[in-house]
């Protein structure tokens, strides 16, 4: 079964656990022993990946591992992490979901309602960042989305700015996965950025989608790395393991990253072929620069 971001957003809003009906796949001694890691790099991994995998074992898995932070979990999930000592480096501060977003103002209210709840509860559990969609287009030009954008964000920003919580929206390929979402292209984003004004707005640069939109990925995240306040990771094509099966070199893109001063997190994203905890552990060595 091939889980989506969208169907984990859906089940997200419904499960405090987020899992769904599959066997859980219980990690083996080999796959929790440490990695040496080198310390350039945060290493996290996103949940809904491995559903198959309850929240709690994926945490104690994680943290075996080196990982330091399970994203894109909501509200109700952070104590899971927390209490096993790791973070949620990306929490959801609203269940509406990521093809209905920000460049709609038809749902500033409810957005500005969602994330002035989020972003103290964010704020009180050390959760330093919520993610954000524009949401499709849905015949929208590119400059109405950007000031629907602004101006749907203008109130939350002040409120995250208050609080020290970042306000993070994902570009997304709107050419395979995600038709018509209308932050697709990093140009655009940036833009978006200047237009809020604020450094509590950044962009969560995916590495898989925006390979697959702009390409230039190394020279794009030189070029803009003052925006970028997040990675995502997944290989091209297929959104599967980051080796040599796909077609990007992920240790010269994170140390490209890691040359640019940002110290941030690098989450793993990419939905496992094989074994889960093996490969998501395989990732980490090879982004591990």
């Amino acid at each position: 079964m091939k889980v989506t971001r969208k169907q984990a957003l859906k089940t997200m809003a419904v499960s405090a656990l987020g899992t769904f009906a599959i066997p859980s796949l219980r990690a083996t001694a080999e796959e929790l022993q440490p990695l040496p890691l080198k310390g350039n790099i945060n290493h996290s991994v996103c949940q809904w990946c491995y559903n198959s995998i309850p929240l709690e074992d994926l945490v104690v898995a994680a943290k075996a591992i080196g990982i330091s932070s399970v994203e894109l979990l909501n509200s109700e999930q952070w104590p899971t992490a927390l209490k096993h000592g790791l973070t949620c480096a990306m929490g959801y501060g609203s269940s509406i979901g990521l093809n209905r977003g920000f460049n709609d103002p038809s749902l500033h209210d409810q957005l500005l309602k969602d994330y002035t709840q989020s972003i103290p509860k964010a704020a009180d559990a050390g959760i330093k960042s919520l993610i954000c969609f524009s949401g499709n287009r849905n015949g929208l030009s590119d400059q109405q989305g950007l000031e629907n954008c602004a101006r749907g964000l203008e109130p939350v920003l002040k409120i995250a700015q208050k609080h020290n919580v970042k306000i993070v929206m994902e570009l997304l390929n709107s050419k395979v996965d995600h038709k018509d979402y209308q932050c697709d292209r990093t140009p655009w984003g940036v833009e978006l950025c200047q237009k809020t004004g604020s450094e509590n707005f950044k962009l969560l640069y995916d590495i898989y989608h925006m390979q697959i939109m702009e390409g230039d990925v190394i020279a794009t995240i030189n070029k803009y790395k003052d925006f970028i306040g997040h990675y995502h990771t997944g290989g091209v094509p297929g959104r599967h393991e980051i080796d040599e099966t796909q077609e990007l070199y992920y240790p010269a893109i994170m140390k490209a990253i890691v040359k640019t001063g940002f110290k941030g997190f690098v989450a793993q994203e990419f939905i496992p072929a094989h074994e889960p905890l093996k490969s998501l552990k395989a990732s980490i060595t090879i982004c591990d620069v």
